[in-house]
């Protein structure tokens, strides 16, 4: 595809994704219930949740852990040293993984529900990752290093202890074990690899793709709103914690993704 017929689309992507409309969007899905194959009464909609995350198949995918975790160590890597020759493979990278969260998460088979599917939350995961995908076609994402403030970086800290997720995963306790890094399963979990890919964007920003950082943030405050409800629990109170990256990094993603961009920051072709 042409580089001007790109542009043409880029530009009406950015215009789409900043009207009402597409915000409503996001919040009349958030009224569409999961599904489960045994059946459940209304009142019992937050228990079929509960229990579709508890059963979700990315629990019995524990030899992919290690694989998701060094990946996206390489491709930072890779970012620093490489800049925009990893452009698209961050971009692919970022889209395969959206999808894998959505079947991976939100997706399980229990004795009480059956085959359960969180249908909404899915659909916006899908979402996400068409949008990563065209911006693997696009390309609009610059990894050129430029200064920039040193306050900028507060993602980086924040970003990094949603990778790490040090929590064990029986008594979903604080546990720094420096083997966490590479042997859980964050990797593969849209809550602690969102923040991830927001940082690195907006360490570029101005010269990444905004309509991809601006649905990504979106779906990221949504679903981060969502994992507050952690705090409501005794047992779930570090679990809480450890979702704020995406809570504080989604809503500054959100918010600068609104922002025009002033002239002199546009791409000159």
């Amino acid at each position: 595809m042409k580089k001007e017929n790109l542009g043409k689309i880029q530009a009406k992507l950015d215009l789409m994704t900043r009207k009402w409309w597409f915000f409503l969007f996001f919040i009349l899905l958030q009224f569409v219930p999961p599904y489960a194959s045994k059946g459940y009464e209304l009142p019992e909609w937050g228990f079929a949740v509960g229990d579709i995350m508890r059963h979700g198949f990315i629990f019995s995918c524990s030899q992919l852990y290690p694989i998701f975790k060094v990946i996206p160590i390489i491709l930072i890597i890779s970012i620093i040293f490489l800049k925009n020759k990893v452009v698209r493979a961050f971009s692919i990278y970022g889209g395969i993984t959206y999808i894998l969260f959505a079947f991976l998460q939100l997706i399980g088979i229990s004795e009480k529900y059956g085959l359960g599917i969180m249908v909404s939350t899915l659909i916006m995961f899908l979402i996400v990752a068409t949008f990563w995908f065209w911006e693997a076609i696009a390309k609009e994402n610059d990894f050129t290093p430029r200064k920039k403030p040193a306050w900028k970086y507060w993602v980086a800290p924040l970003a990094f202890l949603a990778f790490w997720f040090p929590l064990t995963p029986d008594t979903l306790m604080l546990d720094f074990n420096p083997a966490y890094l590479v042997t859980n399963s964050a990797g593969l979990a849209f809550c602690m690899m969102t923040p991830v890919y927001l940082a690195i964007l907006s360490l570029y920003y101005q010269r990444v793709n905004m309509v991809t950082l601006r649905v990504t943030s979106l779906v990221g405050v949504i679903i981060a709103f969502y994992n507050m409800l952690n705090f409501l629990s005794p047992k779930g109170w570090w679990l809480g914690i450890l979702h704020i990256p995406l809570l504080t990094i989604s809503i500054f993603c959100l918010v600068i993704s609104l922002r025009k961009k002033p002239l002199e920051e546009t791409k000159i072709d």
